[in-house]
């Protein structure tokens, strides 16, 4: 698939926050000395549980801010290795107000303007959350929104999330290209009727068969 192919009738780029433009392991990652050998398996457990609770919350019909989502997930994360000081909490909640983007993201939001598209994230996370993660990341200047579950008060994949992307940018649903590395997050795209392009940055296995995404790709800069 050549990159007009896969820009072809479309409007808008919409890009999951968390995994896709921002490195949620980088909050760990700056701080790995201090926490000591076991800090890719701490990493992974916060980002794990994070997930999981909005899950469990939005399947309660219940709603919380993800931002105090992350921290309860930080809280059983240190509950469950001892042995990480738990005085490190507020530094790495700082970290991960301020993570890390992949290199290739402002680039990629750049040319994608340049085609005709209109660029935004559409994430779980709370606005603040996200105006901070954005703007510490310097890419500000190059999305034309940044959109939050908060309005409608729910998860995604409960359509009634992806539903607000439309909403808010004033688009057809065949006129938007999503990206996210989450595949749970382009099943439930797909689901919702999005073409949706798996950025499947650490090789991991497919799922949901039913509900494939149009493309799979290493990386942001692939295709785009």
């Amino acid at each position: 698939m050549t990159r007009s192919d896969l820009l072809a009738g479309k409007t808008h780029a919409v890009f999951d926050a968390y995994g896709t433009l921002f490195d949620v392991h980088s909050a760990v990652a700056r701080h790995a000395g201090a926490i000591g050998p076991k800090a890719q398996a701490f990493s992974e457990m916060w980002r794990t549980k994070q997930l999981e609770y909005s899950w469990v919350i939005g399947l309660m019909g219940r709603y919380e801010a993800f931002w105090t989502l992350t921290e309860r997930a930080l809280d059983f994360a240190l509950a469950k290795h001892p042995d990480v000081n738990p005085t490190l909490r507020e530094t790495l909640l700082d970290a991960y107000r301020d993570l890390d983007a992949y290199a290739e993201v402002p680039g990629v939001l750049a040319r994608l303007r340049e085609a005709g598209l209109q660029t935004a994230v559409f994430s779980n996370g709370d606005a603040t959350m996200l105006a901070r993660a954005v703007a510490s990341a310097g890419l500000a200047e190059r999305l034309d929104a940044v959109l939050s579950v908060d309005p409608v008060r729910t998860f995604k994949t409960a359509p009634a999330a992806y539903r607000l992307v439309l909403d808010r940018l004033g688009a057809a649903r065949e006129g938007v290209l999503f990206f996210s590395s989450n595949r749970w997050d382009i099943a439930g795209a797909a689901a919702f009727g999005f073409d949706a392009v798996w950025v499947n940055r650490t090789d991991h296995p497919d799922e949901y068969p039913d509900l494939t995404p149009r493309l799979v790709v290493k990386s942001l800069d692939t295709l785009v």
